[in-house]
């Protein structure tokens, strides 16, 4: 397994953005939060931490050679009791996916692991596999 660090993002969280399964087809992002370059929580509601949390996504999916369109699978985690701060959250998830949906869970919680934090995304992915590296074929 190789755990993916990923030098464009906070590198002050206490996780990898990413790990990589051998033989290198599978991909699972630790929880994209609303995380700014210096550490801090990107202040706003709930849709504009949910943008960030994709946008840092997609940097931890490109720094393990995939992308938003080979994710197999999302979880939305959203800081509240309120069904419509849910809804705000996934459009913005879903704008960002486009055509590609994946199968996904969005849940309400009590909190989340960061002050102001209202918003985590995390994803399973698939990363394809050039057949110079040794596979016959890709499943």
């Amino acid at each position: 397994m190789t755990l993916i660090r990923v030098p464009d993002l906070y590198e002050g969280v206490e996780y990898a953005y990413a790990a990589v399964a051998p033989p290198g087809s599978l991909v699972f992002t630790a929880g994209a939060c609303p995380l700014a370059e210096d550490g801090t929580t990107v202040e706003g509601d709930v849709r504009a931490q949910a943008r960030q949390c994709m946008a840092n996504l997609r940097t931890a999916l490109d720094a393990a050679g995939t992308d938003l369109d080979h994710v197999l699978k999302t979880t939305v985690y959203v800081a509240s009791t309120m069904r419509s701060d849910l809804v705000a959250a996934w459009k913005e998830v879903r704008t960002a996916f486009g055509d590609h949906d994946a199968p996904s869970t969005l849940l309400g919680v009590t909190v989340l692991g960061y002050p102001g934090q209202r918003v985590e995304i995390e994803a399973v992915a698939h990363r394809f596999i050039p057949l110079s590296e040794g596979m016959n074929s890709i499943a």
